[in-house]
């Protein structure tokens, strides 16, 4: 007989139920969130499991690669479909979570998450940390302005070299505001080079890492967005075609039909919000930018004039999902005029 297991994974503590084919509870119980505890748990008894779910959670990666690593047939469960099943019973509890995480597993009733591999998740963090700095400098900057804006000091355009000198010269004569400026502006600079640290990282990375240079021959992309795009995309063969990347990365519209109603909407944006960001960066610098002509360009142009700038530049960033994710698979380079 199969028997399946249903995790529900928190901070310190994890539920587990095992049932079999027909749906009987054969054991369950509570361990410690870690992948040794867990594992001990499953393989105590005399049932080979069929199948482990465990829902998508900040834990779920560790954990996932813990059991994967000794052969336990796990797999991580889409957040948003396994609430809509399990919404339906009248308490929530850990012990019914997992019971019904068993349950979901055994009837095969689940949409199953991609879990990106470690070092995707180590490019993945280094992109996050880089955009806290970079966020972290920009709203220090518009502190700075707002603050002396008050006093009428207009600190106006300035460039990133420029804009600490242009500070300090305002507040010259000024005791509190000096004290206020020197003190933000030295944890700028100090900010500012450890975004250089970053960006060397990345830079390293890019320039050993084939796809990424292979991504790159594409207009608009530099070695942030490949890097983004490579770590989110992780596994490119799990796409079957290339034309189905755009709505992984929810680029693609919304639509709602019931009876005589039938429309589309703007685009879902359920995928990665950083790579839609990074592509929509891309997309702007070919439309507006980049120089060199291109079938893309010429394409995105064409519907600019039809439709206006905003969906042609989303149309752009589909459009250039789905290419990056050829060239990856194809190993291929970017042809700049149409075959």
């Amino acid at each position: 007989m199969k028997y399946y297991a249903g995790l529900d994974i928190s901070m310190e503590a994890t539920s587990i139920c095992i049932v079999d084919a027909d749906g009987t509870v054969v054991r369950e119980g509570t361990v410690d969130s870690t992948p040794e505890t867990i594992i001990a748990f499953l393989k105590n008894g005399e049932v080979t499991l069929d199948r482990i779910g465990l829902e998508a959670c900040p834990l779920s990666e560790w954990i996932f690669d813990g059991l994967a690593e000794q052969g336990c047939p796990v797999v991580c469960l889409e957040t948003r479909h396994l609430k809509a099943l399990l919404k339906s019973g009248i308490n929530k509890t850990d012990r019914d979570d997992a019971r019904g995480i068993a349950q979901v597993v055994r009837v095969n009733l689940f949409k199953p998450v991609h879990v990106k591999t470690r070092i995707a998740r180590r490019y993945r963090a280094l992109l996050s940390a880089r955009r806290l700095v970079v966020a972290e400098v920009c709203r220090m900057e518009n502190h700075l302005r707002g603050t002396l804006k008050a006093f009428g000091l207009k600190v106006g355009s300035t460039t990133r070299r420029t804009f600490d000198g242009r500070v300090r010269g305002l507040v010259i004569g000024e005791p509190g505001l000096e004290l206020v400026a020197d003190v933000l502006l030295d944890v700028r600079r100090w900010l500012l080079a450890r975004l250089d640290d970053l960006d060397r990282r990345v830079l390293r990375i890019v320039r050993n890492d084939p796809v990424c240079r292979r991504l790159m021959t594409a207009p608009g992309i530099g070695p942030v967005t490949a890097l983004t795009y490579r770590t989110a995309m992780d596994a490119p063969a799990r796409f079957m075609k290339s034309r189905t990347v755009g709505a992984y990365f929810g680029l693609t519209p919304r639509r709602y039909q019931s009876g005589e109603i039938d429309h589309s909407g703007r685009i879902s944006k359920v995928g990665d919000g950083t790579v839609r960001a990074a592509l929509y960066e891309a997309a702007t610098v070919l439309l507006r930018r980049n120089t060199r002509p291109s079938a893309l360009k010429s394409w995105g142009l064409a519907i600019y004039k039809r439709r206006g700038r905003r969906k042609s530049v989303v149309a752009v960033v589909r459009k250039l999902a789905v290419i990056l994710h050829r060239l990856w698979t194809g190993n291929e380079t970017f042809r700049w005029s149409a075959a």
